[in-house]
């Protein structure tokens, strides 16, 4: 069991070295990239008329950015406003070029944009690689390089670029190629959301190296839902496919488990924070889909928890990993800079009251996260410091139904 944790190890650092050398060469996303998304909570609303507060339109945008100002986001950092589908027009403009829709957007995408920058702050932008998006807009399927044109006039910093209507899997490939290669041609730095994986995988296993030469982060599963057996689908997931996807992950390319749902409606307390601590661990793109108008104070400390956010963009840029699972707990380590690691006690028990988990520390690291004596820190759901352990030490951790502790562990 040992040995086997240690190959895997190897084997991960060995191919991380290597994506690092074949990742995407534009320069951004050098730690995974945190901000805001409409889609989760506020979906296709094009209604302004009946419901303003909750319409897809060019208001919506600027109240979050004047929140995520005023209320901190940006200097947690949470620096990117991002439209998803549903802000264009049916059609196209007489010169063939993407056009918002004119009575949600009145003021055009160029001078949104030119608000958020104001405000310190990037904006980010939706389409599809077929001839229509999800939701049945125009699509940028042999489009590619005037949409790319058109999103830098518009002065975006990111492109969600979805993988809806493509038709061939050849199509979709050849798709995300081009708008990459389109985007760069642009000369404006402009991040790349992609979803080539999700919608490869029920045909065909994705080649991830590839991937990572086009693409910032991608999409590997279904879209999150405001409930936790979609959170907890979304972690079985990553643990069952961790040995070809962790290798991979690194700066300028990313896993992206989708979006954070904190705020809203479905989840409990403890579900909360196993999103936050999780998403540290899986060094996963921070994109909230919340009403940041009207979030909660707890939800916003836990959105906003410096030592998690410290952990998520830690600078080594290794996506953490599933090192064992014993019953319903799960134990989770994330190597970090300075001889460090953050690692999660995740409870998938959801009946009974809180239960203990109890490991060595020679578990962690491959043997080395203690050794041969470590400080253990306490970063969620409260802060805490533990104190100093030996490398042959035990760790005793209380774990609610549904809970994560999130420990970070430094040698001394």
């Amino acid at each position: 069991m040992a040995a086997a944790r240690g190959a895997l190890r190897w084997v991960l650092a060995a191919a991380a070295a290597l994506a690092a050398a074949l990742a995407l060469d534009n320069g951004l996303a050098r730690t995974p990239p945190m901000g805001w998304l409409h889609w989760e909570r506020f979906l296709c609303g094009t209604d302004c008329a009946a419901d303003p507060r909750r319409c897809v339109s060019e208001w919506l945008f600027v109240e979050m950015a004047d929140v995520m100002v005023a209320e901190g986001w940006r200097d947690a950092g949470y620096e990117f406003v991002c439209i998803d589908d549903c802000w264009m027009a049916p059609t196209r403009d007489e010169r063939g070029r993407l056009q918002a829709d004119p009575k949600r957007f009145p003021s055009g995408i160029r001078r949104l944009a030119d608000y958020v920058h104001s405000k310190g702050l990037k904006l980010g932008i939706y389409s599809d690689v077929g001839n229509k998006t999800c939701a049945g807009f125009p699509g940028s399927y042999n489009h590619y390089d005037l949409d790319a044109q058109t999103f830098a006039s518009w002065g975006v910093d990111l492109l969600k670029f979805d993988g809806c209507n493509s038709g061939t899997l050849e199509l979709l490939a050849e798709g995300y190629r081009r708008m990459s290669l389109a985007l760069n041609k642009t000369g404006r730095s402009i991040v790349y959301s992609c979803e080539w994986p999700f919608y490869l995988r029920p045909l065909q296993q994705p080649n991830y190296t590839e991937i990572k030469q086009y693409c910032n982060h991608w999409r590997n599963f279904f879209d999150v839902y405001d409930s936790w057996s979609s959170i907890k689908s979304i972690l079985d997931w990553t643990a069952l496919h961790q040995d070809s996807i962790v290798k991979i992950a690194g700066p300028g390319g990313w896993n992206d488990p989708d979006m954070l749902v904190i705020g809203n409606f479905g989840l409990s307390w403890d579900q909360a924070v196993t999103q936050m601590a999780m998403w540290a661990i899986m060094a996963a793109p921070l994109f909230m889909s919340n009403d940041l108008r009207r979030i909660s104070p707890e939800a916003k400390w836990l959105l906003q928890n410096k030592e998690t956010i410290a952990i998520n963009q830690d600078p080594l840029g290794k996506q953490g990993y599933q090192i064992t699972k014993d019953k319903n707990f799960e134990l989770w380590e994330r190597p970090l800079a300075g001889q460090a690691y953050a690692v999660a006690v995740l409870n998938q028990q959801e009946i009974g009251g809180p239960q203990n988990f109890t490991f060595s520390l020679t578990f962690l690291g491959n043997g080395l996260a203690c050794n041969p004596a470590c400080s253990i820190r306490q970063i969620l759901p409260a802060s805490r410091d533990w104190g100093v352990y030996s490398w042959v030490s035990s760790l005793s951790v209380e774990v609610n139904p549904t809970g994560t502790v999130l420990l970070k562990v430094v040698a001394l």
